[in-house]
């Protein structure tokens, strides 16, 4: 069984918007055991849209589009599925009084150009569409079966919820369920941690595990079947449990979990408080954990020393340290650690000092050259970063910001000495 997908718009092929149905429906038939295998993008031609939907026949068994079903001279998609079927549009009396019904319950006039939206090729049949004007089209072409929907994103997901699965399930096409669950790590770079598991990326091991990057954090997803999800979740257990033993020292959560997540649950599992010196992230490591609800017993405050005169006034950094060693340096993130775990009487301060870019770099400090202070009573540790000349700014910044996250992870573990 092979699904594609066909989003139509000229506004979603120019980058005007984004298409987010594909994705959504992606998700929703892999859940049910019905794998995507081509999503297409198509603007508001004819010939083109033709050519597409007689493409899509050649190589998917379900067919699914949405948009081109609207009332203006540009909604294209019942036109073109009739023209492959090479069959006429017709009529459909229940549609089209479900549209006037629809106008008549919000007391509008209904144009007479909506009324296009109650044809439908001949042998199709009418999605109901509850919340909308324009009806679905259910439709078989051949051997592969054409589902079209709205492209307005909350009609189509009922549509898809309500009308479409039961269809899917009376067809005999849905007899299994897929469970995916993510485990996200942070501390190697990509293609390190896949070289310590290529045993489990293989292709064609069950359950699949698929490795991705996003911003620096790497998550393995693994899926697994069965015929319901309590047997699809247990046949996904033995796995999860290789990669959490293996992994354990890097992993920081699972599902939608990140670094933010993580340290607040060291915070609370430890009973530790935390206070931020930062410099280049200006502010951002206080912004991520401030997001996370309950972290205010634990979050202390931060103190955005950006300009020198910040460091040295707000957190006691002597002037000798700037003046011999300079802003960025392991001297200097060590004095603001300090300084951030005094001034709030945290139990451990995490400082943030590095050039960001584009400017300001030196042979000896290039952009990119980052260093993170951690203080508590016990002492106090520092870790240089190279994010890298090549990274804009705003990588340069998040990524230190997620570094100096981790940093306190894994000092909450006993992962770090300090």
């Amino acid at each position: 069984m092979k699904a594609e997908i066909i989003a139509v718009g000229s506004e979603l092929v120019s980058g005007q918007c984004l298409d987010t149905n594909s994705q959504w429906l992606s998700q929703k038939l892999g859940d049910r055991g019905i794998p995507t295998h081509f999503h297409t993008t198509i603007g508001d031609d004819l010939a083109e849209n033709v050519a597409v939907i007689d493409a899509a026949l050649n190589r998917a068994d379900l067919v699914l589009i949405s948009g081109g079903l609207g009332p203006t001279q540009d909604d294209l998609t019942r036109q073109a599925l009739a023209d492959v079927a090479k069959v006429p549009l017709q009529e459909d009396p229940t549609s089209l009084q479900a549209i006037a019904d629809f106008f008549a319950r919000r007391h509008r006039e209904m144009a007479s150009r909506n009324k296009v939206q109650a044809l439908f090729p001949m042998g199709a049949k009418p999605i109901p569409n509850r919340t909308g004007t324009a009806p679905g089209i259910w439709m078989r072409v051949g051997t592969s079966m054409v589902v079209c929907l709205p492209g307005v994103p909350s009609e189509l997901k009922i549509m898809f919820t309500e009308q479409v699965i039961p269809r899917l399930v009376d067809l005999n096409w849905i007899d299994q369920v897929i469970v995916h669950h993510k485990i996200n790590l942070f501390g190697r770079g990509e293609s390190e941690f896949e070289a310590m598991a290529m045993d489990l990326t293989a292709r064609g091991r069950v359950p699949a595990v698929g490795i991705t990057a996003s911003d620096a954090t790497i998550s393995f997803r693994i899926s697994g079947t069965g015929p319901d999800e309590a047997e699809a979740r247990a046949a996904i257990e033995p796995t999860l449990a290789i990669i959490r033993d293996r992994f354990a020292e890097f992993v920081i959560g699972e599902g939608t979990d990140d670094l933010p997540e993580a340290v607040a649950r060291e915070l609370a599992r430890t009973g530790k408080t935390l206070a931020l010196a930062e410099s280049c992230t200006g502010g951002m490591v206080g912004e991520l954990l401030t997001n996370i609800p309950g972290i205010s017993e634990h979050f202390l405050g931060g103190v955005v020393s950006y300009a020198n005169s910040a460091k040295i006034g707000l957190l006691g950094v002597p002037e000798t340290l700037l003046a011999v060693y300079g802003a960025v340096s392991p001297e200097v993130a060590e004095a603001m650690a300090i300084g951030a775990r005094l001034k709030f009487g945290a139990d451990l301060g995490l400082s943030i000092t590095g050039i960001a870019g584009p400017d300001g770099g030196s042979e000896d400090k290039p952009i990119g050259l980052v260093y993170l202070g951690l203080s508590t009573a016990e002492g106090v540790t520092t870790k240089r970063l190279d994010i890298g000349p090549e990274q804009p700014r705003a990588i340069i910044r998040r990524r230190s910001s997620k570094h100096a996250l981790n940093y306190v992870r894994l000092g909450l573990k006993g992962l770090r000495t300090v």
